[in-house]
């Protein structure tokens, strides 16, 4: 059978546990006061706009690389062949865009 418990050891418990009931109820304040939410909020998505700017970093690096590949060899001399025809569209386009642009006004 359990051994009877003095009025001092009650009194000592219920003390024990005001206080253990005093910091798990200032905890719970802390946790749900507003700032407390925000500044959770705000940290979530800080991490999300992080992980997409890594994201699309990685994919534009990996097109960069790609067309560079594509336009100087592996010895670094640029790809004449590849060049040129690739510079002569691109003359051609701006040069479609400013007659278009000229027959606006």
């Amino acid at each position: 059978m359990a051994e009877a418990r003095t009025p001092a050891q009650i009194e000592a418990d219920i003390a024990r546990r005001r206080q253990e009931l005093a910091v798990t109820l200032d905890e719970i304040g802390v946790r749900l006061h507003p700032q407390t939410i925000m500044d959770e909020v705000k940290a979530k998505a800080a991490a999300a706009v992080d992980r997409t700017a890594g994201r699309a970093y990685v994919v534009v690096n990996r097109a960069v690389f790609d067309v560079r590949a594509q336009l100087v060899s592996p010895d670094g001399a640029p790809r004449l062949e590849r060049i040129v025809p690739v510079a002569m569209v691109g003359v051609a386009v701006v040069g479609l865009l400013t007659l278009r642009a000229r027959r606006r006004r």
